[in-house]
Protein backbone atom coordinates (compact mmCIF):
# COMPACT_ATOMS: atom_id res chain seq x y z
CA UNK A 1 0.00 0.00 0.00
CA UNK A 2 1.66 3.40 -0.98
CA UNK A 3 1.79 6.33 1.59
CA UNK A 4 -0.86 7.93 -0.66
CA UNK A 5 -3.00 4.82 -0.56
CA UNK A 6 -2.69 4.70 3.23
CA UNK A 7 -3.14 8.66 3.94
CA UNK A 8 -6.53 8.35 1.83
CA UNK A 9 -8.09 5.42 3.82
CA UNK A 10 -7.45 6.53 6.70
CA UNK A 11 -8.60 10.14 6.00
CA UNK A 12 -11.90 8.30 5.02
CA UNK A 13 -11.92 6.29 8.23
CA UNK A 14 -11.73 9.78 10.12
CA UNK A 15 -14.48 11.61 7.81
CA UNK A 16 -16.56 7.72 8.57
CA UNK A 17 -15.65 8.23 12.36
CA UNK A 18 -16.91 12.00 12.35
CA UNK A 19 -19.76 11.04 10.64
CA UNK A 20 -20.82 8.71 13.52
CA UNK A 21 -20.02 10.80 16.16
CA UNK A 22 -23.13 11.67 18.59
CA UNK A 23 -22.15 13.89 20.68
CA UNK A 24 -22.66 17.43 20.14
CA UNK A 25 -19.02 19.20 18.85
CA UNK A 26 -17.61 22.61 19.00
CA UNK A 27 -18.45 25.08 16.22
CA UNK A 28 -14.94 26.04 15.79
CA UNK A 29 -14.23 22.75 15.62
CA UNK A 30 -16.69 21.76 13.70
CA UNK A 31 -15.52 24.65 10.77
CA UNK A 32 -11.47 23.25 10.86
CA UNK A 33 -13.19 19.62 10.42
CA UNK A 34 -15.59 21.47 7.50
CA UNK A 35 -12.12 23.58 5.83
CA UNK A 36 -9.85 19.90 6.03
CA UNK A 37 -12.62 18.19 4.15
CA UNK A 38 -13.46 20.53 1.35
CA UNK A 39 -9.78 21.03 0.58
CA UNK A 40 -8.82 17.22 0.92
CA UNK A 41 -11.89 16.33 -0.77
CA UNK A 42 -10.68 19.45 -3.64
CA UNK A 43 -14.66 20.51 -3.13
CA UNK A 44 -15.12 24.10 -4.74
CA UNK A 45 -19.05 24.04 -4.29
CA UNK A 46 -19.92 27.21 -2.28
CA UNK A 47 -21.07 26.43 1.06
CA UNK A 48 -24.40 25.53 0.63
CA UNK A 49 -26.64 26.83 4.03
CA UNK A 50 -29.47 28.68 3.79
CA UNK A 51 -28.43 30.55 6.55
CA UNK A 52 -25.85 33.25 5.42
CA UNK A 53 -24.29 33.85 8.90
CA UNK A 54 -23.34 29.68 8.94
CA UNK A 55 -22.34 30.36 5.14
CA UNK A 56 -20.01 33.18 6.16
CA UNK A 57 -18.62 31.05 9.05
CA UNK A 58 -17.69 28.27 6.30
CA UNK A 59 -16.41 30.76 3.64
CA UNK A 60 -14.05 32.32 7.01
CA UNK A 61 -12.89 28.80 7.59
CA UNK A 62 -11.90 28.03 3.88
CA UNK A 63 -10.24 31.32 3.81
CA UNK A 64 -7.89 30.46 7.01
CA UNK A 65 -6.87 27.28 5.65
CA UNK A 66 -6.60 28.07 1.65
CA UNK A 67 -2.50 27.95 1.76
CA UNK A 68 -2.75 23.86 2.11
CA UNK A 69 -2.91 21.32 -0.31
CA UNK A 70 -4.97 18.24 -0.17
CA UNK A 71 -2.84 16.23 1.28
CA UNK A 72 -1.84 18.41 3.95
CA UNK A 73 -5.79 19.12 4.66
CA UNK A 74 -5.84 15.01 5.09
CA UNK A 75 -3.61 15.07 7.68
CA UNK A 76 -4.98 18.05 9.59
CA UNK A 77 -8.34 16.38 9.28
CA UNK A 78 -6.71 13.12 10.96
CA UNK A 79 -4.93 14.63 12.82
CA UNK A 80 -7.98 17.29 14.29
CA UNK A 81 -9.94 14.07 15.06
CA UNK A 82 -7.72 11.62 16.88
CA UNK A 83 -7.02 15.06 19.07
CA UNK A 84 -10.40 16.45 19.72
CA UNK A 85 -12.43 13.57 19.29
CA UNK A 86 -10.31 10.37 20.25
CA UNK A 87 -8.54 11.44 23.11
Amino acid sequence: MTNETQLNSEFLKAVEFVNSYSKPLPADLLLKLYAYFKIASENQKHPGSKVPLINAFKANALIQAKNIDSTAAMKNYIELVEKELKS
